[in-house]
């Protein structure tokens, strides 16, 4: 994230700064040790250093970096624990989420939840990583609002970082993402079918997908975790 970016001027500043941080740290674009040095950022956004240092201390609370005062923030290496709480805590909500839909299907949110499915269906494939993402996100996010929780969804993303760095590394493995979009399918089809059981069990197997997969990811990226 070296090039100039640009603000919503009528926004303010350490949110988005924050966001904009945030997303480059979970994608990967700025890997675990990269340095990152407030007046540099500031030029990048055209702003004081004061959002800047507003953002990184909101980064460093949910983990994403390491601040070393007066010295230097780092982006942090992924941290296992953190990562299998996150899960805990998603898959504890999500199994409730997909029991309360499944209880009561309903036609407007299936459609909702089909057209995140076909959305990641078109994206599929290593140069649209980014999108197969959010679409992704997207589908739990609409699972969320739908059974009248939407709040929770904000405190799973903020628990969220180093989990999703993690899938992050597990989604380039052959045939991960057909298999994301394959849980998804079961997921949709057991809420269509009122079937409150299949659809968390759908729903575990598919979250448990990376995190069983740890040891492998780890031994392939082991600059990226945290010793």
């Amino acid at each position: 994230m070296r090039e100039k970016v640009r603000l919503d001027r009528s926004r303010h500043a350490a949110p988005q700064v924050f966001d904009r941080l945030r997303e480059a740290i979970v994608s990967l674009d700025l890997a675990p040790g990269t340095v990152l040095a407030r007046a540099e950022l500031a030029e990048q956004f055209g702003i004081s250093q004061t959002p800047v240092r507003d953002a990184l201390l909101r980064l460093g609370e949910e983990g994403l970096v390491d601040i070393f005062p007066q010295h230097a923030t780092v982006v942090s290496r992924i941290d296992i624990e953190a990562a299998r709480q996150a899960h805990y805590l998603r898959r504890s909500i999500e199994l409730e989420v997909v029991r309360t839909l499944a209880l009561a299907p309903d036609e407007v949110v299936l459609a909702r939840l089909r057209g995140q499915v076909a959305a990641m269906t078109a994206v599929m494939g290593p140069a649209s990583y980014r999108a197969f993402v959010e679409a992704d996100q997207g589908f739990h996010q609409c699972m969320y609002e739908a059974a009248g929780v939407a709040g929770l969804w904000d405190l799973v993303r903020r628990r969220s970082g180093h989990v999703d760095r993690l899938r992050r590394l597990h989604l380039p493995t052959e045939g991960k993402t057909a298999a994301v979009l394959a849980d998804h399918q079961r997921i949709v089809d057991a809420i269509a079918a009122g079937d409150a059981p299949a659809a968390q069990d759908a729903l575990r197997a598919h979250l448990s997908g990376t995190l069983s997969q740890v040891d492998e990811i780890c031994a392939r990226h082991p600059d990226y975790v945290q010793a």
